[in-house]
């Protein structure tokens, strides 16, 4: 088993129409064992702007406290709100700086731009290569489910409330066919003037 699947996981983002979502389980396991149903996977890094880390527990809370660090550090030097492009670019020179002895996570990065409301979102390996469709990115453990199920149901311009069922329903039905992921997940969708987070309860078994 890969490092990346010890503790399991998995999490989508998707564009829709002026909006875009992002959506975790919850589940914190050591391989087949269960640990906690209530772990956080998906962090507030702006007013619109989250980032989703798959990947080894340990190294999650570290990458998100050095993230927190470098745009706070970003943003009183500049004296501007760091756009999700910017975001994606500082976190891949980040992983690709520890490239040798990496950061076992692939986050997923999911936001709208300050001015323009454009919705963003990418995914990355754990070097920091960046991959930015137009439709929607997955990472973690249940990967190959997501793709399958995402295929099926994203459309183009989807509005807030389709984008959440989309993004619920490919997330839900992916992490029942993946043994070390679920046990209830959390779906955030982003607007340009609100942020939507439902708790979705699912199958505990």
């Amino acid at each position: 088993m890969s490092i990346l699947g010890y503790n399991g996981g998995a999490m989508v983002a998707m564009k829709g129409d002026k909006c875009v979502s992002i959506a975790a389980d919850k589940r914190f396991g050591i391989q087949a064992q269960t640990i906690t149903c209530d772990f956080k996977k998906v962090f507030d890094m702006g007013p619109r702007l989250y980032v989703g880390l798959p990947g080894l527990a340990t190294d999650v809370q570290t990458v998100m406290e050095k993230l927190r660090f470098r745009k706070n550090l970003y943003e009183l030097k500049e004296n501007r709100t760091m756009t999700p492009e910017v975001f994606g670019a500082m976190l891949s020179s980040m992983l690709y700086e520890k490239r040798f002895g990496p950061f076992f996570v692939e986050p997923v990065i999911a936001g709208l731009h300050p001015t323009t409301h454009e919705p963003f979102i990418c995914n990355m390996d754990l070097i920091g290569c960046i991959n930015q469709p137009d439709d929607f990115v997955v990472g973690g453990t249940a990967s190959a489910q997501l793709y399958g199920m995402c295929e099926a149901l994203w459309e183009p311009n989807l509005g807030p409330e389709d984008l959440f069922e989309t993004t619920a329903q490919a997330l839900i039905n992916a992490f029942d066919r993946d043994a070390i992921s679920g046990w209830g997940a959390t779906v955030y969708i982003i607007e340009k003037d609100k942020v939507t987070v439902r708790d979705i309860k699912t199958r505990m078994d």
